[in-house]
């Protein structure tokens, strides 16, 4: 495995059923901005459980015997997960390959995923995963138990997955003028991601005409082609109703822009259309 110095699409494969969407849209993304891909599988640490808290009543002798073949059956799980984990990457990356992407790379690590990827970041253009990991099975709803402390510890985009692979054509970008929709809106205007696509620039509330006004000549000079639009309402209910309305195939916004005390409060605006959409969505803090 070598590595690569470029920006990377990094892919985070676990064997969910979104890992096959992961591929697809980690290569749509390289094709469109030249950029390798990496392909991450991470193997958690799982603690062997101490003797002691097995029996009470075991004796000694006893004990150590145990300890030897629990040791014994972690060291083969171990090589078990790891040769999965091998044959994972590979076929992921064959469908990377075969998806268009031309350089794509394997990479196993163990211990946190956060830890992983915040050691990783600095050489992250696009994090990719699935809004749902292998510990979900096969559910249907929900949030994967590690999202949101991803999303919260790195400062690069991320797509969140929750769909088969389509290109998209049109994307809407919720704006509200905060930094973090500052830094989704500069991405849509100078990335070439998404030259090309339809651009919905949206705003939920009173008091959008300077808003809206200022991320659409923004977008404009970027050479994108903008449709802007003020809705009212509940924030996500308006988004992920207009986004239905038009059949946008990719949302766009700033990530977890208020703190998370506000956020216990009142609620996530991000968590909230996490659960809410059914097309992906590409966030950014």
């Amino acid at each position: 495995m070598t590595e690569q110095k470029d920006p990377l699409v990094l892919a985070c494969i676990d064997g969910s059923h979104y890992t096959g969407a992961v591929c697809d849209y980690a290569a749509w993304i390289a094709s469109r901005t030249g950029a390798p891909i990496k392909l991450l599988h991470n193997i958690e640490r799982v603690s062997t459980p101490a003797v002691a808290d097995l029996s009470g009543s075991i004796g000694l002798g006893s004990q150590e015997e145990l300890l030897e073949e629990l040791t014994t059956l972690e060291q083969q799980r171990s090589k078990l997960l790891l040769e999965q984990g091998r044959q994972m990457l590979e076929g992921a990356r064959e469908r990377a390959l075969g998806a268009g992407a031309e350089r794509v790379v394997t990479c196993q690590r163990h211990g946190s995923l956060i830890e992983s990827l915040v050691e990783l970041e600095d050489h992250i253009r696009v994090l990719v995963l699935g809004i749902r990991g292998e510990e979900h099975g096969e559910a249907d709803r929900g949030l994967g138990a590690q999202l949101e402390s991803v999303v919260r510890s790195l400062h690069k985009p991320i797509l969140v997955v929750n769909r088969e692979f389509k290109a998209p054509r049109s994307i809407m970008l919720a704006y509200d003028g905060s930094e973090a929709a500052r830094k989704a809106l500069d991405m849509v205007a100078n990335s070439p991601l998404l030259k090309g696509t339809e651009c919905h620039l949206v705003y939920v509330g009173d008091g959008a005409e300077s808003v809206l006004a200022e991320g659409a000549e923004a977008l404009s000079h970027g050479g994108v082609s903008v449709v802007s639009a003020n809705l009212q309402g509940k924030t996500v209910e308006a988004l992920i109703a207009y986004q239905q309305e038009h059949e946008i195939d990719l949302t766009v916004m700033g990530a977890f822009s208020h703190s998370k005390l506000r956020d216990l409060l009142l609620g996530s605006v991000t968590a909230k259309m996490l659960l809410g959409t059914n097309q992906p969505l590409l966030l950014l803090r």
